[in-house]
């Protein structure tokens, strides 16, 4: 890393303050700087980042394109993009930049909690590593996923050419350069064709 780059996230402790103040408000702060990305940690730490550059942002378009036509021909399900915040049962605020729940869990909520941080984990989610992230931080982001209740996870590095495949009660499973991922059992007849995103 040259003098230049700047390191991420930039972590604000907050906490308890951020604790005495509501999702609404949140929500509000987060609308404000809309040039930002924030996540909120369990411990109630203010993680900042920036938005993500062009090569990033049109990889994530590709693989929305790719999920959001599985979605629509498969109805199960309701799927999310990159700026909705979930408010996982351990406190945390995560937002993923791909997200999937399921359709009676969704219609569950009331259209004000709709409008609102989802109440939960999503049932599949995906993260996609960029130049800045630390991978570090994304893998074990991406277990408090699976341990506050998502199903399935894929933590891809389109830098590398690795995806590491998250699941509930086994290893996490690390591929080099696949050509395509199975979303079974839970995404049913949902192949990504991974290689299309290097």
């Amino acid at each position: 890393m040259n003098s230049s780059d700047e390191i991420y996230p930039v972590v604000l402790h907050f906490d308890p303050i951020l604790r005495g103040i509501s999702d609404r408000q949140l929500l509000e702060f987060c609308e404000i700087n809309e040039l930002w990305h924030f996540e909120l940690t369990r411990d109630g730490d203010l993680e900042i980042l920036p938005l993500p550059g062009a090569d990033h942002s049109q990889i994530n378009a590709r693989l929305t394109a790719l999920f959001g036509n599985w979605v629509e021909e498969d109805g199960t399900g309701v799927a999310f993009g990159t700026q909705t915040g979930f408010k996982l049962p351990n406190g945390a605020l995560r937002a993923p930049d791909l997200a999937w729940v399921k359709r009676e869990k969704w219609e569950a909520l009331s259209k004000k909690e709709r409008k609102q941080f989802a109440p939960f984990s999503p049932d599949f989610v995906v993260e996609l590593c960029s130049w800045l992230d630390d991978l570090n931080r994304l893998q074990t982001k991406m277990q408090e996923y699976i341990d506050n209740g998502a199903q399935l996870g894929w933590l891809i590095d389109p830098w590398k050419k690795k995806v590491y495949v998250y699941r509930p009660g086994v290893p996490v499973e690390e591929l080099d350069e696949p050509e395509t991922l199975s979303g079974e059992p839970l995404l049913r007849g949902f192949i990504l064709p991974v290689a299309r995103l290097w």
